[in-house]
């Protein structure tokens, strides 16, 4: 049949998007910017074909779309505004509504959260408010509700890493003992792909979760459990929602406002009600600790095919990022060195994909989590991101604090943008260039200030970057694993 997958760069298209695939389907993928959009494996199967819609503006009919039989609706806004995301959801929803009018769909599968609480947060609301948009348009919905999904990559299951292999001991507020019930990412999927044209799901609504319901509390012991650590947890009654967010902000590797919305949210009970929708579809759900293992076997397999930090989704309220791809000159400080490659320039190659994470950025790597460190104390994004994948990276894919602009193998050519917070602009970039029959690394940060602060930042920092810069390019090419 024909799909259309949109959210197809977010964390739960990037892994529904093969199974589809594979099971033979025509899949189109709707992205906000195809220059995201891999161009390497499966992403160059003929049964893939890419469309360009941003949904938060009025969409046009187009012709690929007229005869599609499902649409998949995987859009969410909750990760970094906390102020307006509900508008985001509601503007993304009605326009995705509007242009289903005008094609042949007869199944929209919508993955949202479970919304059986009287009282929700802000998020939950707002997943209930979709779907109910969704429902009042001429395409049949089918409606799968998710609480706590557990993958490698997801951001319940990589906040709880960071928790449990960092705190030997955690205070943690009172939510920690907020009943919840998770589901492994392979059960969603399977749930996903199970209620394809199935015209008794039309109209329905299914609470989808695993056969545990834990409190957060147990869920952080036996993820501590599955590591073989012994870990204790102190729950004490005076944590604020905003010390809570901001524990959880400088613990792990999330953002402030996404850790703020986390928090909104760990505060409501997220249960499913039963139903027999798996025993239909013949899903056997795996519990939590099962769910954990297999994530770890993905991890270290370095087979992790997405991760929410990665996703560019639509609390973007433009495609202002994508204006950085073109590196400016006029009014910035630019800081270029070339080394010539005497050996292979292969494994130079390998090098450069493989910086950030654990390999970590070759030269001065303390001054690197100082930074850090300071960019965390400032609201930034710090350097506990890490990277995705330990060898592949992608347009659109996050290295600690910078954000992938361009992932160009085919021209040897690397470029990052920063997101850490700055009086100003700055990007990296690594380019592997041949000049007289010699081949040479070239590497070139550019910073574009901002007034005055913007200047006395780049001339504070310059004795660091004479060290770091240096030795950063001598080690990539002379490195060897």
């Amino acid at each position: 049949m024909k799909i259309l997958l949109t959210g197809a760069n977010g964390y739960i298209g990037k892994r529904l998007l093969p199974v589809l695939v594979e099971q033979g389907h025509e899949v189109i993928c709707s992205v906000r910017d195809k220059n995201r959009f891999p161009n390497e494996g499966i992403y160059k199967n003929p049964l893939i074909s890419l469309v360009e819609i941003d949904f938060l503006k009025k969409p046009e009919a187009h012709p690929l779309l007229r005869d599609i039989d499902v649409a998949y609706y995987l859009i969410h806004s909750m990760s970094d505004d906390t102020n307006d995301f509900e508008s985001l959801e509601k503007t993304s929803a009605q326009n995705f509504v509007e242009l289903m009018q005008h094609t042949s769909a007869r199944q929209i599968i919508y993955l949202g959260g479970i919304t059986n609480e009287k009282m929700l947060s802000r998020h939950l609301a707002s997943r209930k408010m979709v779907a109910d948009i969704l429902s009042a348009g001429r395409v049949q919905v089918t409606a799968l509700k998710a609480g706590i999904i557990v993958g490698s990559g997801s951001s319940s299951f990589e906040i709880i890493r960071d928790l449990v292999e960092k705190l030997p001991v955690m205070i943690s507020p009172k939510w920690v003992n907020t009943k919840t019930q998770p589901i492994a990412i392979r059960n969603v999927l399977e749930y996903l792909t199970g209620v394809l044209l199935r015209p008794e799901t039309f109209g329905q609504s299914y609470d989808i979760g695993g056969p545990d319901i834990l409190t957060y509390k147990a869920m952080i012991l036996q993820f501590a459990e599955v590591r073989g650590l012994k870990r204790y947890i102190i729950t004490v009654p005076v944590m604020t929602p905003k010390l809570s967010s901001y524990w959880l902000y400088f613990v792990t590797n999330t953002s402030y406002k996404l850790a703020a919305n986390l928090v909104n949210s760990m505060k409501v009970e997220v249960v499913a009600t039963q139903n027999d929708l798996a025993k239909v579809l013949g899903i056997q759900l795996l519990t939590y600790k099962q769910a954990v293992a297999l994530a770890f076997q993905k991890i270290e397999q370095n087979n992790v095919i997405s991760s929410w930090k990665d996703a560019l989704i639509s609390s973007y309220a433009d495609n202002s990022l994508l204006e950085h791809v073109h590196v400016p000159v006029d009014g910035c400080f630019i800081d270029t060195r070339r080394k010539e490659i005497t050996g292979n320039a292969d494994q130079v190659m390998d090098n450069i994909w493989s910086i950030g994470g654990a390999r970590g950025w070759y030269y001065g790597n303390t001054l690197w989590q100082v930074r850090g460190f300071l960019d965390k104390l400032c609201g930034g994004v710090g350097l506990r991101r890490g990277r995705t994948n330990g060898h592949d990276i992608y347009t659109g894919d996050t290295l600690d604090f910078w954000r992938v602009l361009a992932a160009d193998k085919p021209n040897r050519r690397l470029l990052l943008y920063a997101e850490m917070k700055l009086p100003g602009e700055a990007w990296l970039e690594f380019q592997i260039i041949t000049s007289d029959n010699k081949t040479y690394l070239q590497q070139t940060a550019t910073f574009r200030p901002i007034g005055v602060l913007g200047r006395l930042y780049w001339y504070s920092v310059l004795p660091f970057h004479f060290f770091v810069f240096d030795g950063m390019i001598r080690n990539i090419v002379l490195f060897e694993p």
